[in-house]
């Protein structure tokens, strides 16, 4: 059905495709009209939770929670859901988000557009969703970078009851400053604070919700051997390697290769596999890492799992292969963990 939709979807307005695209899936999925997807699976355990494949949906997709079991559907051993802010937004400007079929990558600079996480939370519990859901958090653009602490607490408190785990976006290159939090002790101030609050949480709830943090491809080995540091130090449950990049070199003189934002896709994989190889060397085993980024194939998806990744998510992908990547992925890792 996706190739024969994709035409169509490429020849208008990426954003409005995506949301489109999203409603259809929606409207199939109720209507009963989606195939039936033959469950292969691989167990494996990530942070402490048990899913049934390795592959799963990265954040971005879905930012509000609103489409969980329609995309749920299509296979994935585990779904994350954001990224969201304490408050809603609007995000930037649009055009926002552009795709590049030659080089099967898209850029954007959306800014962590979303209904905030009081919405994000409605949807949640409105969903049937059973698997394991993770909720991916950030701060809002107008909050100044040295309060953005107390952004990420307001999201951890609101999320903790309804994640099976909550990822820090700490990479993003379109909220102005983000970045910044990934310096050694900015990441170590947060970090503390976070875990801190997850362990009042956890006490709580009676209830232990694994925290990861995730991290940009920008980044050089002295980069990379800090930030496994502070997250060993810190005792955080997990990293996600990686989020879009800045660097549009391997655009070439591309007309959209001036655009702001980050670039995901299948320029960006070598980039994150190269973080990911690192930075499993520098977690010596104390630390899963989930692999994302340029996965456009199952043996895309099987590179990452050899060179250590726990498991893998997908994203920009989907919008050139279609829902059969998750398929493709999953077959392809269960038959290489055999």
């Amino acid at each position: 059905m996706y190739s024969f939709l994709r035409p169509f979807l490429f020849k208008i307005d990426p954003e409005k495709a995506h949301n489109f695209a999203l409603s259809g899936l929606n409207s199939a999925y109720k209507l009963g009209l989606l195939p039936k997807v033959s469950h292969q699976t691989c167990p494996v355990n990530l942070m402490g939770l048990d899913l049934p494949n390795p592959v799963g949906l990265a954040a971005g997709m879905d930012k509000n929670a609103e489409y969980i079991d329609a995309l749920a559907a299509l296979g994935f051993g585990f779904i994350e859901v954001g990224t969201v802010t304490p408050r809603p937004q609007h995000g930037n400007p649009q055009p926002r988000l552009f795709r590049i079929p030659e080089h099967q990558a898209v850029i954007n600079r959306m800014g962590f557009n979303n209904h905030g996480i009081d919405a994000v939370v409605k949807n949640i519990r409105n969903s049937r969703y059973s698997g394991v859901l993770g909720i991916n958090i950030g701060k809002n653009a107008d909050t100044p970078i040295e309060k953005a602490v107390e952004d990420y607490l307001i999201c951890l408190e609101k999320a903790y009851a309804y994640a099976a785990y909550i990822t820090v976006n700490i990479s993003s290159p379109n909220t102005k400053n983000l970045r910044a939090l990934q310096g050694s002790d900015e990441l170590s101030a947060l970090l503390y604070a976070l875990k801190n609050k997850q362990a009042r949480l956890a006490a709580i709830h009676r209830r232990y919700v694994p925290l990861a943090v995730k991290i940009a491809p920008d980044l050089d080995e002295a980069q990379i051997a800090d930030i496994a540091h502070v997250a060993l130090q810190t005792e955080m449950d997990g990293i996600v390697a990686t989020n879009t990049t800045i660097d549009k070199a391997a655009l070439g003189n591309h007309t959209l290769a001036g655009e702001q934002g980050g670039l995901s896709g299948l320029p960006v994989r070598e980039k994150s596999n190269r973080v990911l190889k690192l930075l499993v060397e520098h977690l010596e085993g104390k630390l899963p890492v989930i692999g994302v980024g340029g996965i456009m194939s199952g043996e895309d998806a099987v590179e990452k799992m050899q060179l250590g990744a726990a498991a893998v998510q997908v994203y920009s992908g989907m919008i050139y292969t279609g829902p059969q990547l998750v398929k493709e992925c999953i077959r392809a890792c269960c038959a290489a963990k055999g």
